[in-house]
């Protein structure tokens, strides 16, 4: 089995949630077109979704399904998306595809995180993946200190706006052992919009896409 074939088997694996009549959360990246793409053979069963990227909204609206503002719904039964790295805590990095800021507004909607990934997401401590910091732009060079300062080496992501026109800092040679306590310290840093740390929301639900199946944790 490819990557890939990991990839689709958890993104179909993830219809199972999926309630009749719901407006769904979609988040972004590779794993998620797969699960689009398995929403679509029950496009007529659902009311539609809301998704946390410009890109996934798209992809959403190519296939026929409504995308709704997230101001216009109170919450969401499930919000389905991928994981950057995630440890067996639920813990999980985020924002590879520099979406963090809308995937947390769309999973702190909803009630139930479905959390898709392939098996080389499974970490023991996160931070092997860079952790991306979403930041406003006049802000960038004092957060960059204020994160070396909590043991990170902070790297600007030349060429990459967020859909909010934002930055990205992504942040290497961490090893994250209190995901929520770091996520906590970054968000309080004065510019910083969000982090890519879902710890004090993290998934409820993981699929996980292996050689031998998906395996659900």
């Amino acid at each position: 089995m490819t990557q890939d074939e990991m990839k689709k088997a958890a993104g179909w694996a993830a219809l199972e949630y999926v309630t009749k009549g719901s407006i769904v959360g979609v988040g972004t990246g590779s794993t998620v077109n797969h699960f689009i793409d398995a929403l679509e053979t029950m496009k007529e069963q659902i009311k539609g979704a809301v998704s946390s990227s410009v890109a996934s909204t798209e992809r959403l609206e190519k296939i026929g399904i409504q995308v709704f503002d997230a101001n216009e719904v109170a919450s969401l039964d499930i919000y389905v998306d991928g994981a950057d790295e995630i440890n067996p805590g639920n813990d999980m990095i985020k924002g590879g595809g520099a979406a963090l800021t809308r995937e947390k507004i769309v999973a702190a909607l909803s009630d139930k995180f479905i959390c898709i990934i392939d098996d080389t997401k499974k970490v023991d401590v996160l931070g092997q993946f860079p952790l991306p910091v979403e930041v406003i732009p006049m802000a960038r060079s004092y957060v960059a200190r204020e994160l070396v300062k909590l043991g990170g080496d902070p790297c600007y992501r030349e060429g990459c706006t967020t859909d909010n026109g934002n930055m990205i800092l992504d942040v290497h040679n961490l090893q994250i052992t209190n995901a929520k306590e770091l996520e906590d310290k970054i968000n309080a840093i004065a510019g910083v919009v969000t982090v890519g740390l879902f710890a004090n929301r993290g998934a409820d639900v993981v699929l996980e896409g292996t050689p031998n199946g998906v395996v659900k944790s």
